[in-house]
């Protein structure tokens, strides 16, 4: 039996609206993958505790809050930090395209914007997920 991906849906910060992570979510499990949602309102700590206690393959982010300059580095390094390397980041959310350069110099792999298909995030997850 083909190991599925496992991919950790986190809401990092104060940001308290949901409704898009539950909809990618919902996307990814339909696809085929183990997904694990950790909820709202949670620390950097939280998350990457969260991401090596279930062993991961992704970790996708997502935050509306404007605070993604310094939550998902944040993430990227705590969860490295716990030796997990062959992790695959991905964020999304309302985050401004000046902002992407910067977040992807910190190892988030792709950033989707509103609007993204969820076919899209699906896609790029297959293509790259070591």
């Amino acid at each position: 039996m083909e190991k599925r991906i496992r991919v950790l849906v986190a809401k990092p910060g104060l940001d308290g609206h949901d409704r898009g992570a539950k909809v990618v979510a919902r996307a990814l499990r339909d696809a085929g993958f183990e997904v694990i949602y950790t909820g709202l309102r949670q620390t950097p700590e939280q998350i990457a505790e969260a991401a090596l206690q279930e062993d991961v393959n992704v970790v996708a982010l997502s935050l509306l809050s404007g605070a993604h300059p310094h939550l998902f580095p944040r993430v990227v390094e705590l969860v490295k930090g716990k030796g997990m390397t062959d992790v695959l980041f991905v964020g999304g959310g309302v985050i401004p395209d000046a902002d992407i350069p910067a977040l992807k110099d910190a190892g988030i792999a792709e950033v989707f914007t509103p609007g993204t298909p969820t076919s899209a995030i699906v896609e790029f997850i297959n293509a790259n997920v070591k």
